[in-house]
């Protein structure tokens, strides 16, 4: 139960985040923009299935799918730019949401993991 919460929790701040950056930073921003609001409206979604969807292994794969996508976009972003945007490892928001993205991955893959065996 606390691995559904720990991820519940990481994938909430990340997505909390996100839309505080697309308010403050990338609403006009024609691809990112975009890319951050879904972002949001996505991890809340993620978020609800976890707390309230317990019988099936989609909300795990989603968390680690979030994770592993909104963590490699601001990968790209860094290092050599995505769709003009070039971040830089200055502001707490950015390291929070990369250590929140990595705790998504890892707890959602161990979610996946513990997940009993189907049965043949």
């Amino acid at each position: 139960m606390w691995i559904r919460i720990v991820a519940a929790a990481a994938v909430l701040i990340s997505a909390i985040i996100h839309l505080e950056q697309w308010i403050l930073v990338f609403r006009g921003t024609a691809y990112i923009g975009p890319a951050m609001l879904i972002n949001f409206i996505g991890g809340l979604v993620i978020v609800v299935l976890l707390l309230w969807w317990r019988t099936s292994w989609v909300p795990w794969a989603l968390t680690v799918l979030f994770g592993a996508a909104t963590f490699g976009a601001f990968l790209i972003s860094a290092t050599v730019g995505l769709f003009g945007v070039h971040e830089h490892w200055t502001i707490w928001e950015v390291w929070v949401a990369a250590a929140v993205e990595v705790i998504a991955i890892i707890t959602g893959l161990a979610g996946l993991a513990s997940r009993p065996a189907a049965r043949r």
